[in-house]
């Protein structure tokens, strides 16, 4: 068809504006084109920067028109009627086919697209007469507008019907941007339609549920849609989790949560239904075994239904204006582009006699693209036809149709590109809604009319004008019992606590190693180093060579330049730094859910902020490299104290918070007694006053006590003194017994104020260990000698915070009891995400 043939949605045939644009095209005027266009960038960077900033850089994002595309309400009413009783059909052969399959005897359907079809689960069968619930409660379809006019459906969403959540981003962005546009015309509000669809939620629960337990099931922080499940968990009022958090036991489904298991009874599903239960589809699969089990007893309720993934089937829709006439008594008023299923020997005829008219699709896969047709080369229509020959009943025809087009905001001004509009309707037990707004994605040539959203890509908001403004949309009241106050600390997840406590853990490690790099880098600056500096620069080394921090064989040699450089390279890809840099930016990304917009914007902005600075960071040859060096450690030190301050002022004190600080206390605690102990171990002859001492001053240098020891003690260090300090003084936040106190009022805290608590318990032993060891020095007659006996205790110590730490995993985060087998070694820890880039 000609670009001319092409159907304007904003211009009418006499080149006048359409009625629905004119208010709006005004305001778009009166802004004038540099404006809009400086508008558009704008909301192009807050779309990065903000919500849509993924952690992978090499993620597509949107980006959101500052032009929205009007619908009239009239027209809008149209789509909608259309759409809910062709959603109301699609229920219907949903039900039939996992029921009483009345179409496939009647040949209504064709067997040969109903049972060879991948997404037709049979665990999802009842043979009952009828069923008590819809298998679809939230429906979108694509759809395309025609030369004629008309609005056609080019894809039935009933899997996941992804993107209402990025519509109400964009609809808040647009707000915030260009709220002229507001001013000028009035539009449909999107918040009523999430209210509604929170209260068909709670009112989906199994029978005699009061204040039922809702949750969003995700493929985590990386599935591509992440962003837009953590949203719709928000807006929805439910616990986005992942298959991992959740467990079936005697037919009911739990959350595992830090206080034990906490039943689900809706489950709004976010993953392909074929891998929902690895027992009964997809052995293997990264699914929650038994679910299907739990779904059938009645226990959960699943939206949409499992097998509703049959709904997409291409091919389905050139059966559903016979089925809807014979299911219903009423033609289909709103159909699909013209579609032929080629396992009907008569349609694959026609088909293959005009195959330029036509895109091929699968039969079954609605999320595939079309395969390549007239378009493409000679070999791959032979191909495509030798494939069409063996196996027809997989394959359907649509017929090709160019879409309509709509202004869109370019560098250069307006362009008018192709749009297909994706719309969203809400069953809410009696009938269907359609949320008055949608997602418009705007077309190049490259992109596929068919197939899942796009990940990146240009959209526009779609706005639904307001002609009756006394209309108030929203859900009806639903009578709850009075909710009891909780301030409880235990119904976090135990995936989510694991990664709060790494994230600590993480943050503690970060600055931990800058503070021993400053040390180095403190030592390789000055210009002429004396032989106790020497002495102290190999034993910093040594320390860092010990922590896996650089290569041991730095440790034989001293060279100032490739010292230099190594540190230097411990910024940049696959170095110590920006590996902990990125298991900290992907701990983030998967607790989006549970931090607030500040902190998740600070953490974002300083994370991104260090990589930078360190990959900027010059080698040893070139002027002031060393310099930036000892910066960028210092904005690490104080970036990590920044971040750490943040999560303690607002973050509510449960269980995120509790066990953020949990993990920086056990980092802590085992880095100081590895530290104090590697250092005294290393220094030289025990028994020498001198070299013992040049071990203690590191100690207090490396505890960031210098100051308060000299304030207290002058110039004159002596063990005891010393060890106090850094080891048994409860006072100091970097003494080893400050971290052990902390952590032991923590997990008290943690396990609802158990005083008894057994790993609070351990934390105490551990303590009395350390202040045990510094009153044995203190009452020594010979303080040196006995400080040489230090390392072996400290060494135990380092090991028993250690098996704390896999205690807490084994029971907060694995929920196992404790381990009973000899011989394992119990400082195992689960460090998945350092080293990853």
């Amino acid at each position: 068809m000609a670009e001319s043939d092409t159907l304007d949605e904003m211009v009418d045939g006499q080149g006048g504006l359409r009625p629905h644009w004119r208010a709006l095209m005004g305001a778009f005027s009166d802004l004038g084109r540099e404006a809009m266009i400086e508008r558009r960038g704008r909301m192009e960077r807050a779309l990065s920067d903000g919500f849509f900033g993924l952690s992978n850089a090499s993620t597509a994002l949107w980006s959101c028109d500052s032009l929205p595309l009007p619908l009239s309400g009239s027209e809008f009413a149209e789509l909608e009627a259309g759409l809910a009783q062709r959603a109301t059909v699609l229920n219907l052969v949903l039900q039939d086919i996992y029921g009483k399959q009345r179409l496939l005897d009647d040949g209504l359907l064709p067997p040969g697209l109903v049972f060879p079809n991948p997404h037709f689960l049979r665990p999802s069968q009842r043979l009952e007469a009828g069923r008590e619930r819809s298998m679809l409660d939230f429906y979108a379809a694509d759809l395309m507008r025609g030369q004629d006019g008309r609005w056609r459906v080019l894809s039935d969403r009933t899997e996941e019907a992804s993107g209402a959540a990025v519509a109400l981003e964009n609809r808040r962005l647009m707000a915030r941007m260009v709220p002229e546009l507001f001013q000028a015309v009035e539009a449909e509000q999107l918040h009523p339609f999430f209210d509604s669809w929170q209260d068909v939620l709670q009112r989906s629960a199994p029978l005699g549920v009061d204040n039922p337990g809702v949750a969003l099931l995700t493929g985590g922080p990386n599935d591509p849609l992440w962003f837009e499940h953590v949203i719709l968990s928000r807006e929805l009022s439910c616990t986005l989790v992942e298959t991992g958090d959740l467990t079936v036991r005697n037919g009911e489904l739990f959350l595992k949560t830090l206080r034990g298991l906490q039943r689900i009874d809706v489950l709004i599903r976010r993953q392909d239904g074929r891998s929902l239960d690895p027992l009964e589809l997809a052995p293997g699969a990264d699914g929650v075994p038994g679910l299907f089990d739990a779904q059938r007893a009645g226990t959960v309720q699943i939206v949409n239904d499992p097998g509703a993934g049959f709904g997409e089937s291409p091919a389905l829709a050139a059966y559903l204006p016979n089925i809807c006439e014979a299911l219903t008594g009423e033609r289909l008023a709103l159909g699909a582009l013209t579609t032929h299923w080629l396992g009907n020997n008569a349609e694959r005829t026609r088909v293959l006699g005009s195959l330029g008219g036509w895109h091929i699709r699968s039969a079954y896969d609605g999320g595939s693209p079309a395969f390549v047709g007239a378009r493409g080369s000679r070999e791959s229509r032979q191909k495509l036809l030798a494939r069409i020959s063996e196996t027809p009943w997989e394959f359907c025809a649509t017929a090709i149709q160019t879409p309509s087009t709509a202004p869109s905001v370019a560098p250069t001004g307006l362009v008018a590109r192709p749009l297909v509009l994706r719309l969203f309707l809400l069953f809410n037990g009696k009938k269907w809604h359609a949320m008055p707004g949608g997602l418009a994605r705007m077309l190049t040539e490259d992109d596929l009319l068919y197939g899942r959203l796009p990940r990146s890509g240009l959209a526009k908001d779609v706005w639904v004008l307001t002609e009756d403004r006394a209309r108030i949309t929203g859900p009806a009241a639903l009578a709850v019992p009075p909710l009891s106050i909780r301030r409880t600390r235990g119904d976090l997840p135990s995936r989510v606590a694991d990664d709060f406590f790494w994230f600590g853990r993480y943050l503690e490690r970060l600055e931990g190693t800058a503070r021993l790099l400053r040390a180095v880098i403190q030592r390789l600056a000055r210009v002429n180093l004396s032989p106790r500096e020497l002495a102290d620069l190999q034993l910093l080394i040594d320390c860092l060579a010990h922590k896996g921090v650089v290569d041991e064989e730095l440790r034989q040699v001293i060279s100032l330049n490739r010292l230099t450089d190594t540190l230097v390279d411990l910024g940049r890809e696959g170095g110590w730094l920006a590996g902990l840099l990125a298991g900290l930016n992907a701990l983030k990304e998967g607790l989006r859910d549970r931090l607030t917009e500040e902190i998740y914007s600070v953490v974002t902005e300083a994370l991104r902020e260090l990589s930078a600075l360190l990959r900027q960071v010059p080698k040893a040859a070139e002027a002031n490299g060393l310099e930036r060096l000892a910066s960028a450690m210092h904005r690490v030190i104080t970036v990590s104290a920044t971040i750490a301050g943040l999560t303690a002022e607002n973050m509510v004190r449960g269980g995120g918070r509790l066990f953020v600080d949990l993990g920086r206390r056990v980092e802590r605690a085992q880095t100081i007694a590895a530290e104090v102990a590697y250092v005294l171990e290393q220094s030289g002859d025990k028994v020498q006053a001198g070299r013992v001492e040049a071990g203690l001053r590191l100690a207090i240098e490396l505890c960031d006590s210098v100051i308060t020891y000299r304030n207290r003690y002058l110039t004159v260090l002596q063990p005891a003194p010393a060890l106090d300090l850094v080891l048994a003084d409860e006072s100091n936040p970097r003494a080893l017994a400050y971290q052990l106190t902390a952590a032991r009022d923590l997990l008290i805290e943690i396990s609802g104020g158990d005083v008894a608590d057994p790993l609070a318990a351990s934390a105490v032993a551990l303590l009395h260990d350390a202040t045990g060891a510094v009153e044995d020095v203190a009452h020594a007659l010979d303080q040196t000698f006995e400080t040489a006996k230090l390392p072996a205790r400290l060494h135990a110590i380092e090991d028993g915070v250690a098996a704390l730490s896999d205690r807490i995993t084994r029971q907060y985060f694995a929920l196992l009891s404790e381990a009973q087998s000899i011989g394992i070694d119990e400082a195992q820890e689960r460090e998945p995400l350092l080293g990853a880039t």
